[in-house]
């Protein structure tokens, strides 16, 4: 029994270490401070599996303030939708804004909107994000992101990249 009761406190243990990749801003909690330029460690092309497909990030050099990146997820051959996102300069803190689209182009958001995500936290090569965390280590990136669906349930979901060649 005491065997037992190990293997679901270590399962337990193991889903909370997960829950916990994702952080949110708690209601009133002003963004944290943090300068674009310590982010070097994002640019790239990376490629690896993600939402059942396979997906790709690229992300450009700060530049202005600003880096600038897309994103396409496909599953069996086809492009199902792509993002284009700006990770921006916001006063002292950081955003991250982005817009989806469909294979045809068309837009998720309105024109006048976009997803955003408000700087929590940043370490050495980990990045905090309301609802979204990208974190590198060497050649391999995992990005976890805080995603709703149309019934109001929360999922998370789990991004592992590899960094690649152009």
């Amino acid at each position: 029994m005491k065997k037992f009761l190990s293997l679901i406190t270590l399962v337990f243990l193991c889903f909370a270490a997960l829950a916990q990749e994702v952080k949110t801003l708690k209601e009133g909690e002003k963004p944290a401070n943090g300068n674009i330029q310590d982010l070097g460690w994002v640019v790239g092309y990376w490629a690896g599996p993600g939402l059942g497909g396979e997906c790709e990030e690229v992300w450009l050099p700060a530049k202005d303030g600003q880096m600038m990146g897309t994103f396409r997820f496909w599953n069996e051959g086809k492009l199902l939708f792509s993002e284009f996102f700006h990770l921006i300069q916001d006063g002292e803190s950081l955003t991250l804004k982005l817009k989806h689209f469909g294979a045809d182009l068309s837009g998720w958001e309105e024109k006048e909107e976009w997803v955003e995500f408000k700087l929590i936290e940043m370490g050495e090569n980990v990045l905090y994000l309301d609802g979204l965390t990208m974190e590198r280590k060497g050649d391999q990136m995992n990005v976890w992101v805080s995603m709703g669906s149309k019934d109001g349930q929360t999922s998370i979901g789990e991004f592992t990249y590899t960094k690649k060649n152009f």
